[in-house]
Order: structure tokens, then C-alpha cells, then sequence
């Protein structure tokens, strides 16, 4: 059973089994044909194979990015420009993809990055409150409602990754919670923070290319990632 078969396969049949806070909703793409579709060329074309794969952890997916594709930070424009697949959506931009795929430029480009990291998120559903994105740490109940769901989800994709090191997406509140996660279940040797894209597109758009370093800095500890600037 080759990666990609393991990631679309536990894609396709996740379920949030647990009452939600009022006005929140839980946001699933992958129940739609053409995030299904979408999901399986994604997949095929960068994870066909049986390698592991370091683990990049956001927070939750967003309405224009993973919310609708399927693929995490990536939004419809990058999924047909950079990876090549074609997809029926507008073609809008979303910031954190953006930087992403700047970032992955620079690593080497789609096909070097995919085969030494899979991007996942703490949740690989996400949140909305009232139309909006909805972060999971933003609301308590949430916070502590979605652990049993998101370590079941973590222990599923550790199938198919390593172990040693992951990377957090964000520096504050996320890494705050996915320390402490850690530290409770063992899942990883040891996490990594960077500032999430948003962030950065948002707030340090000026110095967009001294955070792309300090990723490429990050990934280069790994053994086996030396020289891949």
C-alpha cells in the first residue's frame, strides 16, 4: 500500500465525532467530488511511494486554502500552477499558500519537497464560526473537545512519517498547544516552531524572504536535507 493510498484513504473517511461549541461548524471538504478527485492526483503524483515523510503541523484548514482543496495550504491558483493539477474552482489566492509555495520554490521545488515532507494540521478538518475561519484554540470548549480527535488522526498519519522531528506552523498559540500535546502522548522526538505563513504574509510581508531562510535553516537539521537549498 503506497503512501498516497494511505493519506486519501484516511482522508476520505474522516468524521468529527463530537458535539460542537453553538455556532461553530465543522468544515470537510473531502466529502466533494471535486476535492476527492483533486485529492487523489495531489497525492499519486507526490506520494507514490512508501518513504516517510517529516511531519509540518498547521492548526486547522482555512475556507480558501485546504478547506477547499483538500491539500494542505494550498489553494486552487497554486494547485494548478505549481503542482500541475487542474481543478475547477476560482482561481483565487490565499495568503499563507502563497508564502508556501515561495517557500517550497526555494527548497527545490514540488517534487523535492513532497518527497521529505507531508503537511498536515492539528485538525485536518477545520472551523468555522458564523461564516469565518475559526482557529482551534480560539474557542475553550473547542480547544478541549478536539484532543481525543486529533491524537486518534495523529497516530493514523505517523504511519507514514517520522517520528524524529516535526515542524509547528505558528510560534505563539499552536505551538504552545502541540508542545504540550506532545509531551502528553510521545509523538514526536521533537518539535521545531516557525511562524505560520499568515502571519508573515499579514504582518512581516517586507522581510517575507528572511522567514523563507529561517525555514530552509530549520529543514536543513534533518539528515538527508543537507544541500537542499
Amino acid at each position: 500500500m503506497t503512501t498516497a493510498s494511505r493519506i486519501t484513504s484516511f482522508l476520505f473517511n474522516l468524521q468529527f465525532p463530537i458535539s460542537l461549541p453553538d455556532a461553530v461548524e465543522v468544515m470537510n471538504p473531502f466529502t466533494e467530488k471535486e476535492t476527492k478527485k483533486v485529492c487523489h492526483q495531489f497525492y499519486k503524483k507526490f506520494y507514490n511511494d512508501e518513504q516517510p515523510r517529516q511531519f509540518i503541523i498547521g492548526i486547522n484548514p482555512g475556507r480558501f486554502g485546504g478547506g477547499i482543496t483538500g491539500v494542505p495550504f494550498t489553494d486552487p491558483l497554486r494547485l494548478k500552477s505549481k503542482c500541475g493539477i487542474d481543478n475547477n474552482w476560482p482561481q483565487k489566492q490565499e495568503l499563507s499558500s502563497l508564502f508556501v509555495y515561495d517557500m517550497i520554490e526555494a527548497f527545490g521545488g514540488v517534487e523535492t519537497f513532497y518527497q521529505k515532507f507531508y503537511i498536515t494540521s492539528l485538525s485536518p478538518l477545520g472551523f468555522t464560526r458564523n461564516g469565518k475561519n475559526l482557529n482551534y484554540y480560539d474557542d475553550k470548549l473547542l480547544t478541549k473537545s478536539i484532543q481525543p480527535f486529533a491524537l486518534d488522526c495523529m497516530k493514523r498519519q505517523l504511519k507514514w512519517g517520522n517520528r524524529n522531528v516535526a515542524f509547528c506552523l505558528g510560534e505563539g498559540a499552536n505551538f504552545k498547544f502541540i508542545s504540550k500535546f506532545n509531551d502528553q502522548h510521545q509523538l514526536f522526538e521533537k518539535i521545531i516552531p516557525l511562524a505560520h505563513p499568515r502571519y508573515i504574509m499579514q504582518y512581516k510581508l517586507k522581510s517575507k524572504d528572511e522567514y523563507i531562510d529561517k525555514y530552509l535553516e530549520a529543514f536543513a537539521f534533518i539528515p538527508g536535507n543537507e544541500g537542499s537549498e
